[in-house]
Protein backbone atom coordinates (compact mmCIF):
# COMPACT_ATOMS: atom_id res chain seq x y z
CA UNK A 1 0.00 0.00 0.00
CA UNK A 2 1.22 3.29 -0.89
CA UNK A 3 0.69 6.36 1.28
CA UNK A 4 0.33 9.60 -0.48
CA UNK A 5 -2.06 11.66 1.75
CA UNK A 6 -0.98 13.31 5.45
CA UNK A 7 -4.43 11.74 5.99
CA UNK A 8 -3.34 8.23 4.83
CA UNK A 9 0.01 7.95 6.74
CA UNK A 10 -1.88 9.19 10.05
CA UNK A 11 -4.25 6.34 9.68
CA UNK A 12 -1.20 3.64 8.76
CA UNK A 13 0.15 5.23 12.47
CA UNK A 14 -2.66 5.23 14.55
CA UNK A 15 -3.19 1.26 13.21
CA UNK A 16 0.63 0.75 13.79
CA UNK A 17 0.22 1.94 17.38
CA UNK A 18 -2.43 -0.14 17.99
CA UNK A 19 -0.99 -3.17 16.48
CA UNK A 20 2.37 -2.63 18.97
CA UNK A 21 0.11 -1.98 21.66
CA UNK A 22 -1.85 -5.44 20.93
CA UNK A 23 1.67 -7.14 20.80
CA UNK A 24 3.04 -5.45 23.61
CA UNK A 25 0.09 -6.97 25.73
CA UNK A 26 1.02 -10.41 24.06
CA UNK A 27 4.32 -10.56 25.39
CA UNK A 28 3.81 -9.23 29.06
CA UNK A 29 0.88 -12.36 29.00
CA UNK A 30 3.45 -15.14 27.75
CA UNK A 31 6.27 -13.61 30.10
CA UNK A 32 3.58 -14.18 32.77
CA UNK A 33 2.12 -17.77 31.81
CA UNK A 34 2.99 -20.23 33.94
CA UNK A 35 5.03 -23.25 32.72
CA UNK A 36 3.80 -26.02 36.08
CA UNK A 37 6.64 -27.49 37.23
CA UNK A 38 7.76 -27.63 41.04
CA UNK A 39 6.28 -24.14 42.86
CA UNK A 40 8.59 -21.56 44.89
CA UNK A 41 7.77 -21.89 48.62
CA UNK A 42 5.14 -19.40 48.57
CA UNK A 43 1.99 -18.95 51.05
CA UNK A 44 -0.01 -21.83 48.82
CA UNK A 45 3.09 -24.28 48.89
CA UNK A 46 3.79 -23.40 52.60
CA UNK A 47 -0.14 -23.90 53.77
CA UNK A 48 0.05 -27.50 51.55
CA UNK A 49 3.10 -28.56 53.27
CA UNK A 50 2.04 -27.61 56.59
CA UNK A 51 -1.23 -29.41 56.14
CA UNK A 52 0.85 -32.67 54.87
CA UNK A 53 2.68 -32.42 57.98
CA UNK A 54 -0.08 -32.35 60.50
CA UNK A 55 -2.12 -35.02 59.02
CA UNK A 56 1.39 -37.16 58.91
CA UNK A 57 2.30 -36.39 62.48
CA UNK A 58 -1.23 -37.31 63.57
CA UNK A 59 -0.41 -40.74 62.47
CA UNK A 60 -1.35 -40.84 58.58
CA UNK A 61 0.65 -42.65 56.49
CA UNK A 62 1.78 -41.61 52.95
CA UNK A 63 -0.69 -43.44 51.20
CA UNK A 64 -3.14 -42.24 53.79
CA UNK A 65 -2.42 -38.79 52.75
CA UNK A 66 -1.91 -39.17 48.96
CA UNK A 67 -5.82 -40.56 48.66
CA UNK A 68 -7.56 -37.73 50.09
CA UNK A 69 -6.56 -36.17 46.63
CA UNK A 70 -5.00 -32.98 48.17
CA UNK A 71 -1.32 -33.89 46.60
CA UNK A 72 0.39 -35.99 44.38
CA UNK A 73 2.18 -38.90 45.91
CA UNK A 74 5.48 -37.64 44.54
CA UNK A 75 4.81 -34.28 46.40
CA UNK A 76 3.89 -36.16 49.58
CA UNK A 77 7.00 -37.40 49.25
CA UNK A 78 9.10 -34.36 48.82
CA UNK A 79 7.40 -32.89 51.74
CA UNK A 80 8.42 -35.65 53.71
CA UNK A 81 12.08 -35.60 52.81
CA UNK A 82 12.23 -31.84 53.37
CA UNK A 83 10.73 -32.61 56.85
CA UNK A 84 13.07 -34.98 57.81
CA UNK A 85 15.91 -32.58 56.41
CA UNK A 86 14.62 -29.52 58.67
CA UNK A 87 14.18 -32.11 61.93
CA UNK A 88 17.83 -33.77 61.21
CA UNK A 89 19.19 -29.79 61.02
CA UNK A 90 17.22 -29.26 64.35
CA UNK A 91 18.61 -32.39 65.86
CA UNK A 92 22.33 -31.00 64.97
CA UNK A 93 21.92 -27.44 65.97
CA UNK A 94 20.19 -28.76 69.94
CA UNK A 95 23.42 -30.97 69.69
Amino acid sequence: MEIKTLEEALLKINELENEISDLKAENERLRNRNFGGRKRHDEAWMASYNDFIIKYNDGKSVMEIVAEGDISRRTAYRYLEYYKQIRDMEKKKDS
